[in-house]
Order: structure tokens, then C-alpha cells, then sequence
């Protein structure tokens, strides 16, 4: 008989027990579900309202690289909201979790001190502007055009495609060479002529080109002058101002210019030259 009472309690607890354990994994499952819906729902959130900032920072005319930073850090904040909810949805005490993060995060800002320096130049970055978006810069890590400039790194394509990521805390404590920051630029050419050569002609020539170049400023204006006597040349110095657009193109076309117009006007080019002088007996 008392054996007949403790199989029957036996199988009464085990049946309670299951019964607990069908309930909880009813309620993770329901729990999961919903924290798998609000993942979903959550990152199609995101997006809008990603793709509506962006567009609102288009209409207001917001500079690209002010754009770049803040879609950025909202995106960070966005999905940070977004994991505190699902982790709060699957049960997990988001006070206690949130200590927890904050005493984490002491160790992880040390530990990341060199990202916090890195915001902090991005910062920098934004309020004083030495650079933008579409700029030629010369930085530390590289030189090339600005295409992003994000919340740790800025993003500079280089002249072959390459695209190189520059920590924001080196580009604010470093020196940066801004070539697009003024409108204009100076450029210096060194022709060598050989000696004999008229050296009027060859300064008639040369300001001939460079007033008949409408990309060449008139203000500040042109200097052509005799620069450097060398061993085997005349060097003959031109400097002329032009747009920083320009800049490129009106070099490389000059001297190409310059090396035609100076085979026509039979103005040699001179070469390395050695007098030996043989000792006589």
C-alpha cells in the first residue's frame, strides 16, 4: 500500500515537472518569437528612418561629410535601442544589464581610448572644417580625395582606386595639406636651355604661351625669369597663378606645349655635358 502511494507521488511530481517545463518553453518561444519580430520590425525601422534623415539633411542642404558623421552615430544609437529591447523582451533585467554595461564600459573605454580620441577628432573634425567631402588632402596614412568622413575613420580614395581608412584622432592631431582649400593655386615650371641660347627669345616664347592660356590668371601676374646658371644649363624660371581646379591640367598641357613650341623655334634642350682637357707632354 505505501509502495502504491509513493509511485502514485512519483508520478504526480513528474508530471508537474513537465508541465513546468512545457510551459516554459511555450513562454521562450513566445518570448523568442517576439524578439525575433521586434529584430525585424526594429531593423526596418532603422532604415526608414535612416533613409528619411538622409533625405531631409539632402533637402536642408547639409554638407556631405556633416551628413556621413551623423548618419553614422544615429545608426549606432538605432540599433543600440534596438538590442536594449530585444535583451529587455527576452527577460533580462535591462537595470541589472545596464550596470553591468556601465561598469564594462569603464574598462572598455580604456581599452578603447584610442577610438574615444578617434570620435572626438571626428568631432573636431566637423566644427572646424579643415577638409571635406570631395577634397585632395595629404594626410599621415595617405594622400587622396575625401569620400566619407564617418564617426572613427575618414575615407580617402587615392589617385589608383585604392581606398584607405584614416583614424579621425590622427587626421585632427596631425598636420593635413587641404589642396582644394583655396580657390587658387601657384605653379613653377624650370625650363633648362642650352648656353649660347637667347635668353630674350626663349622669355618671349615662354609669355607667349602663358598669355595665350586663358586658364593662366593675369592677377598676381606671370614671373619669367632667369633662375640658376648650371653646369650644363640655363635654367629659366615661370610662375604663374590659375584656379585649383586647373591646376593639373594646365601643367602637364604646358609642358608639353612648351617642349613642341621649343623644337619649332629651334630653342635646344641641353644635355649632361664633360670638358676634358687632355694634359700635353
Amino acid at each position: 500500500m505505501m509502495f502504491s502511494l509513493l509511485s502514485a507521488a512519483s508520478v504526480i511530481n513528474v508530471e508537474n515537472l513537465l508541465d513546468r517545463l512545457l510551459n516554459y518553453g511555450i513562454e521562450l518561444g513566445k518570448s523568442l518569437l517576439a524578439a525575433l519580430v521586434i529584430y525585424i520590425v526594429g531593423r526596418f525601422i532603422i532604415k526608414y528612418i535612416l533613409r528619411f534623415i538622409t533625405s531631409l539633411m539632402v533637402k536642408r542642404k547639409v554638407e556631405v561629410s556633416v551628413q556621413t558623421f551623423l548618419r553614422s552615430l544615429l545608426k549606432i544609437v538605432l540599433n543600440l535601442i534596438l538590442a536594449f529591447a530585444i535583451i529587455s523582451k527576452l527577460g533580462v533585467e535591462t537595470t541589472s544589464f545596464a550596470a553591468l554595461l556601465a561598469s564594462a564600459g569603464v574598462a572598455i573605454g580604456m581599452a578603447l581610448s584610442g577610438n574615444l580620441s578617434n570620435f572626438a577628432g571626428g568631432l573636431i573634425i566637423l566644427v572646424f572644417k579643415p577638409f571635406k567631402v570631395g577634397d585632395y588632402i595629404d594626410a599621415p596614412g595617405g594622400s587622396g580625395t575625401v569620400k566619407e568622413i564617418q564617426i572613427f575613420h575618414t575615407l580617402i580614395a587615392t589617385t589608383d582606386n585604392r581606398m584607405i581608412y584614416i583614424p579621425n584622432g590622427s587626421l585632427s592631431s596631425n598636420a593635413v595639406t587641404n589642396y582644394n582649400k583655396q580657390e587658387t593655386r601657384r605653379l613653377e615650371w624650370v625650363f633648362g636651355v642650352e648656353y649660347g641660347e637667347d635668353v630674350q627669345k626663349v622669355r618671349a616664347v615662354l609669355q607667349r604661351i602663358v598669355d595665350a592660356d586663358p586658364r593662366i590668371l593675369t592677377t598676381p601676374a606671370p614671373m619669367i625669369v632667369l633662375k640658376t646658371l648650371n653646369a650644363s644649363s640655363v635654367d629659366v624660371m615661370v610662375r604663374v597663378w590659375t584656379k585649383t581646379e586647373d591646376y593639373w591640367d594646365v601643367m602637364f598641357e604646358v609642358n608639353e606645349l612648351v617642349y613642341d613650341t621649343f623644337n619649332k623655334e629651334g630653342i635646344g634642350f641641353p644635355f649632361p655635358q664633360l670638358t676634358v682637357h687632355q694634359a700635353k707632354d
